[in-house]
């Protein structure tokens, strides 16, 4: 679902300049002179939040002109410039932090995001984020993972069943929810795949024998998960069930669950933790 970013772009400026920039308005004339400046990576990064920052200065700023040298999805290199702006001193001044703070956010997803791709990819194990995102960013912050290399998990409440262990609770058991599951989606002739957490072996077992398209295997450990996969193997259901990790990932711990033979990786983290990244605008 499109968010309605004119009325997002004019909180920018309500927010951050309700009465205009009053220093730079003591300082400069109202119709100064043009001025040139620049966009520079202060570390390595991979950029993201480009159309943003356009769409804002485009609705707020139309004197401003931005010329991108490095676009979204591309890695920068520290001491790069990655854009030019020029325009009058004064609307440069109103418009660079809030420029800034949405590359630099956004731009920290995607570098965060890279970082667990690279790792993953020699296993052939998506790398995928979650909800967790900052309330009216999920369009920005579930691109710029894209940016990164990863993959978006359902980008909400409506466009994918996961059956969680509040709903199996509820329900009374896997099969009971699974099964009231495929009858909604056959009622509503939806093509949204299903997907349910389990939280052992026992809950594996009987999720399995209904064949979800993916299986979410929630805070379990490495030793667990191999036997889970095992037993997908041996159901012969490798390529019909897709099984799916989250809960405990982190950098550091990765590793030990890229070989198991699991199929993608959930992370909220690439959304919720990602440091921003440190991006300048100098004149």
């Amino acid at each position: 679902m499109k968010t309605d970013n004119k009325f997002k772009w004019k909180l920018y400026v309500k927010e951050d300049s309700p009465k205009g920039d009053i220093t730079s308005l003591a300082i400069f004339p109202k119709n100064t002179q043009k001025i040139r400046t620049r966009f520079i990576a202060k570390e390595d990064c991979v950029l993201s939040g480009w159309q943003e920052v356009q769409g804002f200065l485009k609705a707020q700023f139309p004197s401003l002109k931005l010329q991108i040298k490095k676009q979204n999805a591309s890695a920068a290199r520290r001491g790069q410039t990655i854009a030019v702006l020029t325009g009058p001193v004064v609307q440069v001044l109103e418009a660079e932090r809030t420029c800034l703070n949405l590359l630099q956010q956004l731009s920290g997803v995607a570098t965060l995001t890279q970082v667990f791709v690279k790792k993953a990819k020699p296993h052939k194990v998506a790398i995928l984020d979650t909800r967790k995102t900052v309330p009216g960013y999920r369009e920005e912050q579930k691109l710029a993972v894209t940016h990164g290399g990863g993959q978006n998990h359902r980008f909400n409440l409506s466009d994918q069943y996961l059956i969680k262990d509040n709903h199996i609770d509820a329900a009374g058991s896997i099969s009971a929810a699974l099964k009231a599951v495929y009858a909604h989606k056959k009622k509503h002739k939806l093509r949204a795949r299903v997907e349910i957490e389990v939280r052992d072996q026992k809950e594996f077992t009987e999720a399995l024998a209904l064949k979800p398209d993916i299986i979410l295997l929630d805070n379990m450990t490495p030793a667990q998960i191999k036997k889970l996969v095992l037993l997908r193997e041996q159901a012969g259901l490798r390529k019909k069930v897709l099984l799916e990790v989250s809960g405990g990932v982190t950098l550091k711990t990765i590793d030990r669950y890229l070989p198991l033979g699991i199929d993608r990786i959930s992370l909220g983290c690439l959304t919720h933790s990602a440091r921003a990244v440190d991006i300048s605008l100098l004149f």
